[in-house]
């Protein structure tokens, strides 16, 4: 990561509240959708104390449109849970010598995406109020990787049948939702919304998911590894994101857990 970047995080990482020194219990899920209660125990929320920031980093593959060859990546990215944010950024390698970044962020409401060639020729500046949107929705999908935020006040939940429900979180003059599918034994399988989604300098809605595979444990919570998202398209499916975390750390304290 520049140095940019870097100070960036720091920025991001000193506005975040600090952690309730209480620990979670059963007390705390009690009078959540039932599905939602089978999710959180599975993850191993309870007896935790809540998380407040976030540091992991990703290696995968990731492509822009259908029919293009995988392109692959190393990303690192920051959470903060009160305020929901986040700063993410990524290095693509399309042919040897050559590298697209991107940066990726939400916080204070805003979303914004910054594609760059080389790290200088600016490729994309996308923003306004899809990309919020689409950033908020983003951040709620990746809270599977720090469960314990699922429990926040900020979150509105409906219960749509036994294997899913709704969680809706309102920021600053923006809206997003998710809906988690959970199983039998309460691990969550999946995530679907429908998102804005760019095409040709327009936004649409389509239907999106993130498949969650790879459980591990970390600090004594278990967290999916391996996510899969894919766009659900008139034309077809669409998959363009495969990533595994590779480290992550919580409330940086300085123990990180590598995969």
């Amino acid at each position: 990561m520049n140095r940019t970047i870097q100070n960036e995080a720091l920025a991001l990482l000193q506005q975040s509240e600090p952690a309730q020194p209480v620990l979670i219990t059963d007390a705390h899920l009690t009078g959540l959708p039932e599905v939602l209660q089978r999710y959180l125990r599975y993850a191993g929320v309870v007896d935790k104390a809540p998380i407040s920031t976030v540091r992991l980093t990703q290696q995968g593959v990731m492509k822009q449109q259908p029919g293009q060859k995988w392109m692959s990546m190393v990303a690192e990215q920051y959470f903060t849970t009160k305020p929901p944010a986040f700063l993410w950024h990524c290095t693509m390698r399309p042919f040897p010598l050559v590298w697209i970044s991107a940066t990726d962020r939400f916080t204070g409401g805003h979303g914004n995406m910054v594609i760059k060639l080389l790290s200088v020729i600016t490729m994309g500046n996308a923003h306004g109020p899809e990309m919020d949107q689409g950033e908020l929705q983003r951040y709620l999908a990746e809270m599977i990787w720090f469960p314990t935020a699922w429990l926040s006040d900020a979150i509105e939940w409906q219960a749509i049948d036994t294997n899913s429900v709704q969680a809706t979180l309102r920021s600053p003059g923006v809206t997003g939702s998710v809906v988690l599918h959970v199983n039998e034994h309460g691990q969550l399988t999946h995530l679907t919304a429908d998102r804005y989604k760019e095409e040709h300098g327009h936004y649409l809605l389509a239907p999106w998911s993130g498949q969650c595979n790879e459980y591990r444990e970390v600090e004594g919570m278990r967290i999916p590894t391996r996510i899969e998202i894919t766009w659900h398209l008139a034309s077809g499916e669409f998959t363009w994101f495969r990533v595994k975390i590779a480290e992550i750390e919580f409330n940086q304290s300085g123990s990180v857990t590598r995969f």
